[in-house]
């Protein structure tokens, strides 16, 4: 048998900082029971092949690196983009064959292709760098400057490193020239009579690209106007007493998602401590008062078509099913993909029936936390 590599990613969950990250903020995230595993071997023919089910075979030149244009949005790109960064970091990646099994949703919010990059990068590493390998920082780095640079999506940070980190993590973006900060953090949901419940939504959120993009101009917009790069760079006093100024500027949305900046810092910070301390009880208020602020503020629920609201369907739904002992939220960049609830565990198996008979069979998904981050499984000969 030649050698073959097996590398594993897990997916994320958002636990605080809805579209924070990229201003600057603090986030909480943790990785998932479920993941992409990708088992990869040397074919010494100088191509890169990867198959994948449910999506096009890719076969690629493991020497032509520029990202293209063309390739933009495809899973071609990501193959590229892995290749090029990491022989840009120094590692001789030839030629090899991948296959990709995944128990992540695609388009579900869940970090589907964060944990493709990570989990590639990782096994091609393994492959090539003749034992060398990356810190969590270093790794999502890359990964980030792929999904930019290569698949086309201004993303931030955050899905790539909770994931190279791996357990429960609050993330510092303050630092813009810097990966985030990241410090563990320990807390077990059902050991505290709570379930984790993702639902479906029903709709990928990939076909609100653009309307998640503007979420981010729009807090950018407002940072460039109070003479900031980030949101992080403006006291909230200052904020507030100019929140006439910008909304004469530069329009009510922009205004109210700055708005939610500040809202959200508090209420991470908030979610933060009842963890340490153990309160759930507090988290859970906690991320009530989020969820309202993302559909309020943020607005990154409904979508400008106003016939098509998935999301806000969703949540609607869900917020009926989980009742006043729990809570529930937009998860991740929003517009469609997933909501996030907390259910207490003896709740769950009636949530879980009322939401799939409204949504179908399997909308609603019990997680599990996962402790470990991307890794490399096994290396055989």
């Amino acid at each position: 048998m030649g050698r073959v590599v097996r590398a594993f990613a897990p997916g994320r969950t958002e636990l605080a900082g809805n579209h924070t990250d990229h201003q600057g903020g603090r986030a909480i995230a943790a990785t998932l029971d479920c993941g992409i595993a990708v088992e990869a071997r040397p074919n010494g023919c100088g191509r890169v092949r990867l198959e994948s089910a449910g999506f096009a075979p890719v076969d690629i030149d493991a020497s032509a690196l520029d990202a293209r244009a063309s390739e933009r949005g495809t899973t071609a790109a990501f193959v590229r983009g892995v290749v090029g960064r990491l022989i840009g970091a120094g590692v001789d990646v030839g030629g090899f064959d991948a296959a990709v099994t995944s128990t992540i949703p695609s388009g579900g919010g869940l970090s589907s292709s964060a944990a493709f990059e990570l989990a590639l990068l990782s096994a091609a590493c393994a492959l090539f760098g003749e034992g060398r390998s990356f810190a969590p920082a270093e790794l999502a780095t890359m990964a980030v400057q792929i999904e930019r640079d290569y698949f086309g999506k201004p993303c931030g940070m955050l899905d790539q490193m909770a994931i190279a980190c791996g357990g429960i993590t609050v993330l510092d973006f303050s630092d813009a020239s810097h990966a985030p900060g990241a410090s563990p953090l320990s807390f077990d949901f059902e050991g505290h009579g709570y379930a984790l419940c993702l639902v479906d939504t029903r709709c990928d959120h990939s076909r609100y690209t653009d309307e998640y993009a503007r979420v981010a101009r729009d807090m950018f917009d407002v940072a460039r106007f109070l003479g900031a790069s980030r949101l992080s760079e403006v006291p909230e006093s200052a904020f507030y007493e100019r929140f006439g100024d910008v909304r004469r500027a530069l329009g009510d949305v922009p205004a109210l998602r700055g708005l939610h900046y500040y809202h959200e810092m508090e209420l991470v910070a908030a979610r933060e401590e009842a963890l340490r301390q153990g309160d759930v009880e507090a988290f859970i208020q906690a991320t009530r008062r989020s969820g309202a602020s993302s559909a309020q503020y943020l607005q990154n629920v409904s979508t400008a078509d106003r016939s098509s609201q998935p999301a806000m369907v969703a949540l609607a739904l869900v917020d009926r099913a989980v009742g006043p002992r729990g809570a529930c939220r937009i998860h991740g960049g929003g517009f469609g993909g997933t909501v996030q609830a907390f259910v207490p565990i003896d709740d769950c198996e009636g949530f879980a029936r009322a939401v799939d008979r409204q949504l179908g069979e399997g909308a609603c998904r019990r997680h599990g936390l996962s402790g470990a981050g991307v890794r490399v499984e096994s290396q055989l000969r």
